[in-house]
């Protein structure tokens, strides 16, 4: 049986990160785009404890992710809530319709 290291966390980080950005870069939606952007923490969050239990970090990947978690809850009630201002306006959830929002 082969053993899980170091550089198979990378590899599952590094394709979360690509699928996030890539769902950031093409993406109208806005609910889509804050789904890549989680995505995005999450493989940050991946990197942060695989760096650790493989290093001699102690707990401090697992400090940092709890942190990344706090940050990713409350950019997703921010965003939720200008999402939300941006359909009550609007009538719209596209990112590049939001520049009417202006005065």
């Amino acid at each position: 049986m082969a053993e899980i290291t170091l550089q198979h966390y990378l590899v599952t980080g590094a394709v979360l990160f690509s699928l996030g950005l890539f769902a950031v870069m093409t993406r109208r939606n806005a609910v889509a785009v804050l789904m890549g952007i989680e995505l995005i923490l999450n493989a940050a969050n991946i990197n942060f404890v695989a760096f650790s239990k493989y290093t001699a970090g102690g707990l401090n990947g697992q400090v940092f992710s709890v942190f990344v978690i706090v940050l990713a809850a409350a950019e997703a009630a921010v965003a939720m809530a200008i999402i939300l201002a941006l359909y009550y306006n609007l009538k719209t959830i596209y990112v590049d319709e939001a520049d009417r929002m202006r005065g």
